[in-house]
């Protein structure tokens, strides 16, 4: 029989594996999409002209980037970039709003 310390260290294992992998899959997505170049590489931008990203709401970040798609946000360079992140945007918001 396993004891209930032992469960709650499993399904904490668990918890901690799949978020690890969430991260990475995040993490690919949105360097993949040339998002680092201006953010930085955790969302944390050191050059004032770029907003910082990193734990911002994920709900907030999905809805920008779709709204720099279609024309609802313009931007020249945010309009271009946006689309290299098409349905990659709630990967990339979960890895921003968790950094």
């Amino acid at each position: 029989m396993i004891s209930i310390r032992r469960k709650i260290l499993i399904m904490m294992t668990v918890v901690v594996s799949i978020s690890s992998l969430v991260q990475a899959g995040g993490k690919e997505a949105y360097d993949n999409a040339g998002c680092a170049g201006c953010h930085g590489a955790t969302g944390k931008s050191m050059i004032p002209l770029y907003p910082r990203l990193n734990g911002q709401n994920a709900a907030y970040i999905v809805k920008q980037l779709k709204d720099f798609q279609s024309g609802v946000r313009k931007d020249p360079v945010m309009s271009a970039m946006a689309k290299m992140a098409v349905g990659k945007e709630q990967e990339i918001a979960n890895y921003l709003a968790n950094q």
